[in-house]
């Protein structure tokens, strides 16, 4: 009887489990094997037949300026987005760490970037952006600045403008972290640091930090991924412009895929810039953890 029971368990749980395991398949196990076995051809869907090259594609990544400048740029707004939104989302959280209603919506509020889709908010973004954009007329009104400037018209200020947008739009997710967090720290903790003495910076150093040590790994190694994938929100706000300045490497895939009909190399650039993203979210989290044992 016990294991007539223990098997019925088993089929009964058995068809979700099957369903989870063929969309896991499905939609990332056969897409990165697929993936792989392409870059080591020359496919292009111009040709009726493609040939196995073998390395060929990975050994141009080395000699591919466009790709390291790609990659270059890509770097800059990880880390740029990385510290803007846990800086700003641990700002807001403790701003409206309060239980009123008031408070509930103001938290939703800020969450709204993070919902909407990355291609509805680089459109809005870009009309503020140009010249004669809501944010010239705000600056020449103030008197700022005494003609309107092209934020996306130089390399320089472009790549601000995209890091302003995406941490814009990433702020929203790490406040929502990091108030969950501070909901779970016990009141308890900074009563004691009170009767202390304790500052209300002290208080935030020795009781707030480490304990929302978890709610950080889980922003900053989010923050990592999701940037370094980043191609919706420079498709719409500059097209990898001015001068290919602000392409990203997810940018410059698509491209290489769908403008250049090199499937194979476009391919291999995915399959680097996967294992680039998997080794940096693992010695993120890895070293993130590391540092909550410490605490």
């Amino acid at each position: 009887m016990t294991r007539r029971f223990a098997r019925r368990r088993v089929l009964g749980i058995a068809p979700l489990a099957w369903i989870a395991i063929l969309l896991y398949v499905a939609f990332l196990l056969y897409p990165l094997v697929k993936g792989a076995l392409i870059s080591l051809t020359d496919e292009n869907p111009l040709n009726a037949h493609s040939s196995f090259v073998g390395f060929a594609n990975y050994a141009e990544l080395v000699t591919d300026t466009q790709l390291l400048a790609s990659l270059q740029f890509t770097i800059v707004v990880v880390v740029a987005v990385t510290i803007g939104a846990n800086t700003l989302g641990l700002l807001f959280a403790l701003l409206l760490n309060k239980g009123t209603a008031l408070f509930r919506i103001l938290r939703t509020l800020i969450f709204i970037p993070q919902v909407l889709s990355g291609v509805i908010v680089a459109f809005i973004w870009r009309s503020i952006l140009t010249q004669d954009g809501l944010l010239n007329v705000v600056l020449l009104d103030l008197h700022i600045i005494q003609q309107p400037v092209s934020w996306l018209g130089t390399p320089q200020l472009a790549t601000m403008s995209v890091s302003v947008v995406v941490i814009w739009i990433t702020t929203g997710f790490a406040a929502v972290v990091y108030s969950a967090s501070l909901q779970s720290v016990p009141t308890e903790l900074y009563e004691a640091a009170r009767v202390d003495g304790a500052s209300a910076f002290a208080r935030f150093r020795h009781v707030t930090w480490p304990m929302i040590a978890p709610g950080v790994t889980i922003t900053v190694v989010l923050c990592f991924i999701t940037t370094f994938k980043l191609y919706d929100v420079i498709a719409v706000l500059t097209g990898g412009g001015p001068a290919d300045s602000t392409r990203s490497t997810a940018f410059y895939v698509v491209q290489q895929a769908f403008t250049s009909n090199r499937f194979g190399y476009s391919s291999a650039i995915a399959i680097v810039l996967f294992i680039l993203t998997a080794v940096v979210a693992y010695v993120a989290t890895a070293l993130l953890r590391r540092r909550e044992e410490r605490i």
